[in-house]
């Protein structure tokens, strides 16, 4: 087996710094655990605020430094999402324990061995999983190795290497800090004492020593890690509907800086629903807002806004357009604290595949993004199309239908409308846009437009319709060509003089 260690050093910080939505970092950033740093960014780094330094401390040295609290709630959140980056390329993607106790998992272990063939290797499947965690916003450290245990503890590594081979696991292993095995760590003052730094110097001491002074699970994770014990991992299956949330350091008092925090959770939506294999129909999304604490105070405690898509996607850009157009007509009732999605409606069905020239399916896919963004603009109700009725009267051929999409409430927005006509041809040759019939002078019975006689080069059509609803049609169709070279699309009244009333020739349409 291949397994591929995914170690995410800086989970916390990064974690962290997904709530600020905008906010100004001064000094830097850093993670009080207990009134101590537990960790902090490089420009803290810089300015001498290092892990284990009180908080008052680490405040006189950089006094515009960030300080936030660790939470490892918000890192498993986190790290969640990678799970589902990973879950994208094979289902046996497990969790490695964090070697300190209370802090959430920040490795994340692939077997690929079965699916290198498909991703065309493994230099090819490790550019494509840098890719997939890039928009997330993760530091990625990585390590292959043909045990599971090996792999997180070469992917702890400063330079992880990729070992492809038993052999190679087990001479990378033996040159590794032994405080990256987990009771190594709580116990590395004695295993410091003692001389043994590296990993290699454990193997040539007695097994039952060992055992007595440091535990069974030394032994055991060091027998796992050379490939000397059965190391089985339970593989993560993911919920079949999503829900995550952020909350954000600074409360967001406009619709751009709710859009910020909204980016990492549409991120972690689209891992998910990569890893599902599946599009998404619809999202929703919360705004927890801030309490006033005053008596009669009618502040919501949530806003939800949904969004609705014509087309299932997974595209993380647009989905972002289809956000930012509809919290652009949202007017906030209060500052937003947290921010939840949610996303239950889902279609699962297979990638569209690349194309080197447009076809029909690219160009309606276009049509499709532009009424989405249409209904996200101006709501669904203001959103119509042109489509085909059953009735040979040109005047009443067509008529105007709502988007397929609708919201289950409409935003607040301009009152204006938008009109989208179907792309299909008409059987027969006419305009596709009509104006009201407007009479034409004659000469000779010759229809004139603008004064110049006009060249019949087609019909008549004859139509005869709408006895039954008192609208009586009785009219002889023609193409007509002017002077200018453009064709239009006259009638005059069947003759005898028609029962409609009509006599003459008129303009009903212009060909484009």
């Amino acid at each position: 087996m291949l397994w591929v260690a995914l170690h995410l050093p800086l989970l916390s910080l990064e974690s962290f710094a997904a709530t600020l939505a905008g906010t100004a970092t001064g000094d830097g950033i850093a993670l009080v655990d207990e009134r101590c740093i537990a960790a902090a960014d490089a420009a803290a780094l810089a300015l001498g605020v290092k892990p284990g330094l009180k908080r008052a401390t680490a405040l006189a040295l950089a006094p515009r430094i960030v300080l936030g609290q660790a939470d490892a709630t918000r890192d498993a959140e986190a790290v969640r999402a990678v799970v589902h980056v990973a879950l994208a390329f094979t289902p046996s993607v497990s969790l490695q324990p964090a070697i300190e106790p209370g802090r959430a998992a920040d490795t994340v272990l692939l077997e690929v061995q079965s699916c290198l063939r498909y991703f065309g290797g493994i230099a090819r499947l490790l550019e494509r999983l840098h890719a997939s965690v890039e928009p997330i916003g993760h530091a990625l450290r990585v390590a292959t190795a043909a045990t599971a245990q090996g792999a997180a503890v070469l992917a702890r590594l400063e330079s992880p290497p990729l070992c492809a081979t038993l052999e190679a696991t087990r001479r990378a292993l033996v040159a590794a800090p032994v405080w990256l095995l987990g009771p190594g760590r709580a116990h590395w003052e004695a295993l410091q004492g003692m001389g043994l730094r590296r990993v290699g110097d454990l193997l040539g001491l007695p097994r039952a020593g060992l055992a007595r002074r440091f535990g069974e699970v030394l032994l055991a994770e060091l027998d796992a890690a050379f490939g000397r014990r059965a190391d089985p991992r339970e593989p993560i299956v993911p919920q079949r509907m999503f829900e995550t949330r952020l909350e954000l350091f600074a409360r967001a008092d406009s619709s751009e800086q709710v859009l910020v925090g909204a980016q990492v959770l549409l991120a972690r939506l689209v891992a998910w629903l990569a890893a599902q294999h599946a599009f998404v129909q619809r999202f929703r999304i919360l705004m927890h807002h801030e309490t006033r604490w005053q008596q009669g105070d009618r502040t919501p405690q949530a806003t939800a806004l949904e969004v609705a898509l014509a087309e299932p996607s997974r595209d993380s850009a647009h989905l972002l357009v289809l956000l930012r157009e509809r919290l652009a007509q949202l007017q906030l009732p209060a500052p937003t604290l947290e921010l939840a999605l949610q996303a239950s409606d889902i279609v699962k069905r297979a990638a569209p595949n690349g194309e080197l020239f447009a076809t029909r399916q690219s160009e309606d896919e276009g049509i499709v993004r532009l009424v989405e963004r249409l209904q996200a603009r101006l709501g669904a109700g203001r959103v119509q199309r042109l489509c085909a009725s059953e009735d040979h009267r040109p005047e009443r051929a067509s008529a105007l239908r709502d988007a397929a999409v609708r919201p289950a409430r409409a935003p607040r927005g301009a009152r204006r409308e938008a009109v989208v006509a179907d792309a299909a041809p008409r059987s027969c040759a006419r305009p596709v846009w009509l104006q009201r019939p407007a009479p034409l002078a004659e000469r000779d019975a010759r229809p004139l437009l603008d004064g110049r006689a006009l060249a019949l080069l087609s019909g008549p059509e004859r139509i005869e319709s709408g006895w039954w609803d008192g609208d009586l049609a009785e009219r002889d169709y023609f193409i007509a060509e002017a002077d200018d070279g453009a064709l239009v699309w006259i009638y005059r009244a069947r003759l005898p003089l028609s029962s409609s009333g009509e006599s003459g020739w008129f303009l009903h349409g212009r060909f484009g």
